[in-house]
């Protein structure tokens, strides 16, 4: 069935990876684009700088590159329509207030406030087990040193370490299962042990390491402890984007190609009718690394290998317009629907879905993930919202629309244990996958797995810096 699609209308239908966005980077994934596309035929515009891809970092590259030459003419180019460029917004901040122990995870439906541990609708020996990970986890690792212990962290994800190492009921580990997901874009099955503990999750505190203490359990967003060589960095919280000063900025132009000529770089966009080319002094790429040997086709094989390893995790987002506005709920983790995290929105409420298939692993379970997504047709997700919306708030929720933007590359994956056994030490593929190619530079947040939240930006400076030095 085809996903239904209202590109005019403001608020309601699909948005994101729509299959119109999705249309031309596909068909060059899989060699269908060229043998159609026609003659590309030159525009005659020249700019200081074209930017490849509109998300956080391509809006950051070029924003500092303008800082740097405030009379530069920047062009910004992406293949989403407007206002959907900026790819995933991110949530906001701090831990749930409330988890609905769902009837995925539990049979029933329960929602639960913080600190109500007598309603949890969990197996006796479940809820004794999450007391004793909250507030008197033993040593699990007697006699080991503090590195010896995170090493043994590293080898486990969090799922496993709570069924095999701490040994709790299994409703114990499907209430905690979605802790990480607003972050991860994953589930606990997928989170290494010792991220876990780094953000504060529930259990090892008798540990003795140094790091941080755990809030209240089951809510997630716990806080960063003190770095620890084995833990990767969170995922993006939300954040602003600025328009990128004077900028243009062309949606629905998806980039076809980027190569260098004898005095500046040619960038060949398909603009819905025609393949058009502009010429450039310089080019970031922005977009996500995995696209970027479709685009320059010139760039070193190994260079090539290392782009294509870069892994993103499918997310969903989705804006629901109630009759009385804001919704009067707070912040809810789920620990077990389709739908994981509900919070309240000026004009109703917003959903987070995180599709990747953690029982694989972060990369084998992000493509499993997103292959589901995409094939699932717009009503059906738009069901899945109204049953959830519905059952949080009750059946006179008043639902007006319903916007879904569907990201199937939409969050950058950091290397972690135990799933990257080169990380923490390197080398890592992101150094190759990111290197200058003349007046080339690879931006975007998968260049750059070691930046956390801010790895958009970080890699946006980088790239920048590389160009104008």
């Amino acid at each position: 069935m085809k996903a239904v699609v209202n590109p005019v209308e403001p608020a309601g239908g699909l948005r994101g990876d729509t299959p119109q966005a999705v249309a031309v980077p596909h068909a060059l994934r899989d060699g269908r684009f060229w043998p159609h596309a026609g003659r590309p035929e030159p525009t005659g515009e020249t700019y200081d700088l074209v930017v490849v891809g509109g998300g956080r970092s391509g809006l950051s590259a070029a924003e500092e590159w303008l800082l740097v030459d405030p009379g530069a003419r920047v062009l910004v180019l992406d293949n989403h329509d407007p206002g959907d460029h900026g790819g995933p917004t991110g949530f906001g901040a701090g831990p749930p207030v409330r988890v609905m122990c769902d009837k995925e995870s539990f049979g029933a439906d329960t929602l639960v406030p913080a600190g109500r541990w007598d309603d949890l609708p969990l197996a006796a020996r479940a809820v004794g087990d999450l007391r004793r990970l909250r507030d008197d986890p033993p040593d699990w690792f007697p006699g080991l040193s503090q590195e010896d212990k995170q090493e043994r962290l590293a080898e486990l994800t969090y799922s496993g370490f709570l069924l095999e190492v701490c040994g709790v009921h299994p409703d114990a580990e499907r209430f905690c299962r979605t802790l990480p997901c607003a972050e991860r874009a994953y589930d606990g099955r997928a989170l290494g042990a010792v991220d876990a503990w780094a953000a504060g999750y529930p259990g090892f505190d008798g540990l003795g390491l140094d790091g941080p203490g755990v809030g209240d359990l089951g809510l997630g967003g716990l806080g960063a402890g003190r770095p620890s060589r084995y833990a990767s960095p969170a995922g993006p919280r939300a954040g602003c984007r600025r328009p990128a000063g004077r900028a243009l900025l062309r949606p629905s132009s998806p980039v076809v190609s980027v190569r260098h000529a004898d005095t500046s770089v040619v960038v060949a966009y398909f603009d819905g009718h025609l393949v058009r080319t502009v010429a450039a002094e310089s080019v970031i790429m922005a977009c996500w690394s995995s696209v970027v040997p479709h685009l320059v086709p010139d760039l070193p094989e190994p260079q090539r290998r290392a782009l294509r390893q870069a892994v993103r995790l499918p997310v969903l987002e989705a804006s629901v317009r109630l009759r009385g506005g804001r919704a009067s709920t707070g912040r809810t983790r789920w620990t077990g629907a389709f739908w994981c995290l509900t919070e309240p929105a000026p004009e109703g409420l917003r959903l987070l879905a995180t599709p990747c298939r953690s029982e694989l692993g972060p990369v084998a379970g992000a493509a499993a993930g997103r292959d589901e997504l995409m094939a699932t047709p717009y009503d059906r997700l738009e069901d899945g919202v109204r049953d959830q919306v519905t059952r949080l708030l009750g059946p006179r929720a008043g639902i007006e629309t319903i916007t879904v933007h569907r990201w199937g590359h939409g969050r950058p994956m950091a290397y972690c244990r135990p799933w990257h056994p080169f990380y923490p030490d390197g080398p890592f593929p992101a150094e190759v996958a990111r290197r200058r190619f003349g007046r080339i530079a690879i931006a975007g947040s998968d260049t750059e797995p070691a930046a956390g939240g801010e790895a958009a930006v970080v890699a946006a400076r980088r790239a920048v810096r590389e160009l104008t030095a």
